[in-house]
Order: structure tokens, then sequence, then C-alpha cells
């Protein structure tokens, strides 16, 4: 039988230009640029990672920067609809005021009686930030834009838009180990009970069609395992099901297993190790465009494909965290 899963690993979305969405991670948001490397199944594509100041896994949201025309994504049924960013409870202020001195719109809400925080990257996909009292293993970034004691502070949830909740439901709950927390209008909260953060997921009923991928949309939702045991015991599981998973993968920096739930969103299982500081040093992360050792013949190819990218902008003036 599969362990329970106690969070998120990673959130992965497709982005358009390249320079723009690293600069509204790290100059925006206060990220740091944890990796630069290549989706390994289409090495003309950038991948970008984004996360706490050691790439800690439950704090990255990462990037495929889709920069041909016509390749615009549509949100419907079957897609991640907002990800969310815990912040400390008393960051609220200093996040509306950035956000607005950016030029984001923010609305302000409130769920589950906890203050939130919404908004849309430059691309239209769903952020949103959680003043929340919940536990977090993120480290803070030094040389941050953002002050160290208002960054975000890993994930807190995501919201699923599924045409049925009761199908993911129930694979949260029979193979995942999360339970039923509570439900507030159309929203229905599910918690890891083994705890963790990142450890939240909201289902709501959709009547939109099923969305389309591209531009704009999140590609997978990928949650924290052990090991690749438990990615096999994990795959066991799937086809019980009648699911259709997929082999284990490497990923250099953790191995995954994917799987689309019965509604349709792709779920990745990641393990925790060997981690971004595999083939850079926890200074070095982000300063060099990193493969894989089966792509290291394929790098001078590589690098003529990829499309221009200067690194992420800083602004001027940004207060550090030293």
């Amino acid at each position: 039988m599969a362990p329970d899963i106690p969070g998120l690993h990673h959130v992965t979305a497709i982005a358009g230009d390249p320079q723009r969405n690293a600069d509204f991670y790290v100059g925006t948001l206060g990220l740091r640029f944890v990796k630069k490397t290549v989706n390994h199944d289409d090495t003309g594509t950038y991948h970008f990672y984004f996360g706490d100041g050691e790439g800690t896994p439950g704090t990255n949201i990462t990037f495929f920067p889709w920069t041909s025309e016509g390749r615009e994504g549509r949100f419907g049924a079957g897609q991640t609809r907002d990800t969310a960013y815990l912040i400390p409870e008393d960051s609220v202020g200093y996040w509306t005021e950035r956000l607005d001195a950016d030029g984001v719109a923010v609305e302000r809400t409130e769920r589950f009686d906890e203050t939130v925080l919404q908004f849309e990257d430059p691309d239209g996909i769903g952020i949103e930030l959680i003043a929340a009292d919940a536990e977090t293993d993120a480290v803070p970034w030094t040389d941050s834009p953002v002050p160290a004691e208002h960054q975000l502070r890993g994930f807190y949830s995501v919201t699923l838009a599924v045409p049925s909740v009761e199908p993911t439901a129930e694979l949260l709950t029979e193979m995942f180990g999360y339970e039923h927390e509570a439900t507030e209008g159309d929203r229905h909260r599910y918690r890891s009970a083994a705890g963790g953060f990142g450890s939240v997921v909201d289902l709501v009923e959709t009547d939109d069609e099923y969305g389309q991928m591209g531009v704009g949309t999140v590609h997978h939702v990928a949650f924290r395992a052990d090991d690749v045991e438990a990615l096999e015991a994990f795959r066991d599981e799937y086809l019980e099901r009648g699911l259709r998973p997929s082999e284990v993968i490497d990923r250099a920096y953790f191995h995954a297993l994917y799987a689309r739930e019965p509604n349709g969103v792709l779920f990745e299982i990641s393990t925790m190790e060997p981690g971004f500081t595999a083939d850079e040093s926890v200074d070095e992360l982000g300063t060099s465009l990193a493969l894989p050792e089966w792509l290291e013949d394929e790098r001078k190819t590589i690098e003529r494909q990829l499309p221009d990218f200067d690194g992420p902008t800083i602004p001027d003036g940004s207060e550090s965290t030293e």
C-alpha cells in the first residue's frame, strides 16, 4: 500500500515570454530563480524553477515558456484554477501595496476565516496569497527584493476545477491519504492527514467544458513522496483503479510518476531527492543552464535553439533581506 502524501512538491505551468515570466516571479513575487534547465521532452523549451532560498520541495512553481504563436491555452474543467502561497498573517498590507505598485490587480477576500489575495500573473495564471498561521519548511532567500519577514513561505494549496467533486475526492482520500476538512459554498477542502506544508487541495465544480493546454494554464500538479519505492507503490494503486500511470521517470532532481486523475487533472508524484543541488551548489542555483548528463552531448545544439533570455531582473532599490 502506498504511503500517505504530505503535500505538494511543485506546480508546473506554461508561460509565454521567458523574460517577462522570470521578472514577475523574481522581481515582483521575490522568489529565487532556482534552476534554469530545459523540458526533457522538448529541449528547445526552457524549464524554469522558482522557489525559496534553497529550492525546497513544496516551494517551487515551474514553467515551460512557450514562445511560438498560436499556443494559447483555455482554462476549463480538468485544470488547476489557482495556486496559493502561504504568507504571514501580518503581511497582507505589504503584499497589497507591493502588487498594486507593480500594476497587479488584486482582489481581497475571506475564505475559511483566512484572508486571501487573488490575482493573475502576466500570462493569466491564477495566483493566491493566503495569510495563515501554518507550518512551513521554506528557507528565506537572502537576495530577494522582498524582506525576509514578508517572503512567500511555500505553497498553501491548489484549487482544482472539476466536473464532479466525488471522483477526485475519492482518489485524494482513499489513495493519497487526504481528509475532507470543510465545505464553504462551492469549495470543498481536503487536507493531508500526514500533515506538512502545502497540504491543502480545494475542489470546485465547474460547468465549463474541458480546458485546452497552452500558455496561461497549469500543466500539472506534483505531490511529495519519499522515494522511488513509494512511486512504484502508487503506480500499482493507479493501475488497480483502472488509471493509466506513466513509468517512473528520472527528472535529474527527482523521480516522477504521472497519471491523470478521474476528472482529467494531470497529477505527478515526485521524490524529495536528489534535489536541486545535484548539479549546482546552493550559492550557484539558477546561474547557468543546467542539463542532465544524458543531454550534455547536445548542449551546443540546445543552447542555439533556446530563445533569448537574460535572466530575471530585480528592480533597482529593492529592499534586501541581508
